[in-house]
């Protein structure tokens, strides 16, 4: 008898230690895209002369938390390593976000709100909604959240690789979240 108790103790110890342990944990979220989920086609791109952008281009909301001590902005990624046949397609590249902010309301990222833009794959400064070829598979969308001790005031119009390099030594952390598409 004693010792179903016991386990039952260790089991409410390790469950409170976690949630503890969570609720300090840098955590990138959406109310609209749960992880690792399939997206709504409304979050896929919209561009006449593209077949594959069969969407309404809208950009999901995003929430964070958490953020690690220190944090003097954000930058935001959103990358699809499957496409271009794998040598990948960025969707979004956003800095300059303030350390006040907490989240992104939805079409923010695509009305370019509340960051300094940065250029896709395709040649925009704010959000390129998924255009994966029929047939493809769904793509993996990672949103990924860099809070870094940088001042809110790189140049406009960087690419993924020119803003990951000037964030080097000033990132404090990540966090991720991925969403997938296919058609």
């Amino acid at each position: 008898m004693k010792r179903p108790l016991f386990s039952a103790f260790i089991c409410a110890a390790a469950l409170f230690a976690t949630a503890v342990q969570a609720e300090g944990i840098f955590m990138l979220q959406s109310p609209a895209i749960a992880d690792n989920a399939m997206m709504d086609k409304k979050y896929a791109g919209n561009a006449n002369d593209n077949p594959n952008c069969t969407g309404e281009n809208q950009s999901p909301p995003l929430v964070w938390s958490n953020e690690p001590q220190g944090t003097k902005s954000y930058a935001l990624i959103v990358f699809d390593p499957e496409g271009a046949k794998g040598l990948g397609v960025t969707h979004l590249v956003a800095y300059n976000i303030p350390p006040t902010a907490t989240g992104f309301a939805a079409n923010d990222l695509r009305d370019a709100k509340g960051f300094t833009g940065g250029k896709t794959t395709p040649g925009t400064h704010a959000w390129y909604g998924p255009c994966p070829p029929t047939g493809s598979g769904a793509h993996h969308y990672n949103f990924t959240l860099i809070a870094t001790d940088l001042e809110p005031n790189l140049p406009a119009g960087l690419t993924r690789e020119e803003l990951l390099q000037k964030l080097k030594g000033h990132a404090l952390a990540a966090t991720g979240l991925v969403g997938r598409f296919g058609q």
